[in-house]
């Protein structure tokens, strides 16, 4: 079913009176500022490797593999004695994810105390450590999200898309989830269609649909190339729910992209991650992939919200090793780099 939203949004708070505005909000932050992605800090176009064809994975090792799961997965294993399967723990993890999008962050953090200095005043120990906890995730989460805004990271996406040779483009999204960065990337690059695939309903149903229609993309007027305020109804959306494997369209896009995928996969499945992303690309066109780095901060997030992100397999990489996966499996690499808390690439299929 296409959701084609091209009217304006019934309320558009910001337009382009409001660049350079900034404000955090009780979920997460508007950010409208470098509207000309002038600032040259926010993506580290890193040029660490000058020929990929000279670097082994001796050279780089192998990515870092986070091991402590989330507490249901683990119920749910022991409760069906079996390895929970693979799209299952996509659910969870969509489910669970949504969660904290969606909360109002200061409210929540507010209970919280309140409540660790409830349990410590009756000396209710058990529930200090789970107040503790809940508290520490919540504190966590507003860094990462509100205050640094590194999850979403606009103005750290624009600096990785911007360039790209494309009018009008015809955008494939793949394991889109609530479909951000194609969403920044279409407004950057206007007129043409994003197709957004994901095999959980959930993320058509809820964390797409829940996105909110009053969030400002930065992006492109298409009359006169100036900078200008988007609106997800106002963009060309198609929302597929299917595996990947099934899809049946041919090399017709101009842009393939994911987020946060390919680290999902063990060494054995990335070949054919990888292949998704060539099977559906016209000649010349770009791919666009990004997986999160591996960094201190990154492995302390992913251990204090264990209980809300570590559902499915998942690794961290530094960007030569993201790089080797890519290069290796027949892409040349026009771009690499990192955000706040991302590794970012540009590539091209050789």
């Amino acid at each position: 079913m296409s959701i084609e939203m091209m009217h304006k949004p019934e309320k558009a708070p910001f337009d382009e009176s409001n660049f350079e505005f900034t404000n955090l909000l009780p979920s997460y932050r508007i950010d409208l500022r470098n509207p000309r992605n002038e600032m040259p800090d926010k993506f580290f176009n890193a040029n660490l490797v000058s020929d990929w064809s000279q670097l082994s994975w001796k050279d780089v090792g192998k990515p870092y593999e986070v091991k402590t799961m989330s507490v249901d997965l683990r119920n749910w294993e022991r409760e069906h004695e079996q390895k929970m399967p693979v799209k299952t723990s996509w659910e969870y993890f969509n489910r669970s994810f949504h969660e904290w999008f969606i909360k109002d962050v200061p409210k929540e953090r507010s209970a919280a105390k309140e409540q660790l200095f409830l349990n410590m005043k009756q000396f209710n120990m058990n529930e200090v450590k789970t107040s503790i906890g809940e508290l520490m995730r919540l504190s966590l989460w507003n860094y990462a999200h509100r205050v640094e805004d590194g999850i979403w990271d606009p103005r750290g996406k624009r600096a990785l898309f911007e360039g790209l040779d494309v009018k009008k483009p015809n955008i494939l999204f793949l394991g889109a989830a609530e479909g951000y960065e194609a969403m920044q990337l279409h407004a950057m690059y206007p007129g043409g269609q994003v197709v957004m695939v994901d095999y959980d309903e959930f993320c058509k149903t809820n964390r797409f649909a829940e996105f909110p229609d009053t969030y400002p993309f930065l992006g492109t007027n298409e009359q006169t190339g100036s900078p200008r305020v988007w609106y997800k109804k106002q963009m060309n959306i198609d929302y597929v729910v299917d595996d990947i494997r099934n899809l049946k369209y041919g090399k017709e896009f101009d842009i393939v992209m994911s987020v946060g995928l390919l680290e999902h996969v063990p060494d054995a499945y990335k070949e054919e991650i990888l292949d998704f992303h060539r099977r559906f690309l016209k000649p010349g066109g770009y791919v666009i992939m990004t997986t999160p780095r591996n960094q201190w901060k990154s492995r302390m997030y992913y251990r204090v919200m264990s209980d809300v992100m570590n559902h499915t397999y998942r690794e961290l990489m530094d960007i030569r090793q993201m790089g080797l996966y890519v290069y290796q499996s027949g892409f040349d690499i026009m771009r690499h780099g990192y955000m706040k808390v991302h590794n970012g690439i540009v590539a091209k299929q050789r």
